[in-house]
């Protein structure tokens, strides 16, 4: 079995001294629902079937990575110090060699590294977490000047299919005013100006939004949906019960 064909590499150009690794849904063991390359011990998948899938994509990494326990939050872990299972829905990295990863399967997840290529980090970006901070959370454990960094948003639902409630595009707005532009009516619900009903949520858009006001202005992928593309990757949106991807990032 080759994984790595399985696997896509982020498309951004960051420093040759930064690795990045995005899994499918295909290449591993598990049996349906969760086929194939389930990296979440956490979903119902038989624990044999999860172990084998990680040591399977630990042939492409320099070291175990620092398995979250994600509970859409906002704290930050760092892979150089912590151990799996810390609770956090971002980690970063400064050491070489160490791996940081976030599990996702329609939420967002974000990779960040700086132009010096010295530090490292991602996030678990769900509509939640990305509400309350996580990006700007992760952005300031980093330490570094956010205008030097650039950014690559993995794979997630599309606006097409994330279907949100009035109080999601509320509290977004409230934060940042100039996000309501990536939230349309729900064709099916509400009024003509979507009072009373539900939104479409742009998730890329939002996540950008918040990038720039970051200073954060290289931006890079976003181009997915994890919900249509079913033979691809996994989506707790489209199937309730599924697997998880894993979205990784290093300093070689």
């Amino acid at each position: 079995m080759t994984i790595r064909k399985h696997c896509i590499i982020p498309g951004w150009p960051a420093p040759p001294n930064v690795r990045a690794l995005q899994t499918t849904r295909q290449g591993g063991v598990s049996l349906a629902p969760y086929d194939s390359l389930n990296l979440g011990s956490h979903v119902g998948d038989n624990p044999l079937a999860v172990a084998r899938n990680r040591i399977l994509l630990n042939t492409l990494l320099p070291s175990e990575p620092v398995w979250l326990e994600q509970v859409h939050g906002t704290a930050v872990a760092s892979a150089d110090a912590a151990s799996c299972r810390t609770r956090a829905d971002a980690c970063i990295a400064r050491q070489r060699s160490a791996v940081c990863v976030v599990m996702t399967a329609d939420c967002l997840p974000v990779l960040l590294c700086d132009e010096a290529g010295t530090v490292v980090g991602a996030a678990h970006a769900g509509w939640r977490g990305l509400c309350d901070g996580v990006i700007e959370a992760t952005v300031q454990a980093m330490d570094a000047a956010p205008q030097n960094f650039m950014a690559w948003l993995g794979p997630a639902i599309s606006q097409q299919a994330f279907e949100v409630g009035e109080e999601v595009r509320d509290a977004f707005v409230a934060a940042q005013p100039q996000a309501a532009k990536a939230f349309i009516p729900h064709p099916h619900g509400g009024d003509e100006m979507g009072r009373g009903g539900k939104y479409l949520a742009d998730i890329y858009a939002l996540a950008r939004l918040r990038l720039k006001a970051l200073g954060i202005t290289r931006i890079y992928g976003g181009g997915h949906c994890t919900y249509a593309e079913r033979d691809e990757f996994f989506s707790y949106r489209r199937d309730g019960t599924t697997g998880r991807m894993g979205t990784f990032i290093w300093l070689e």
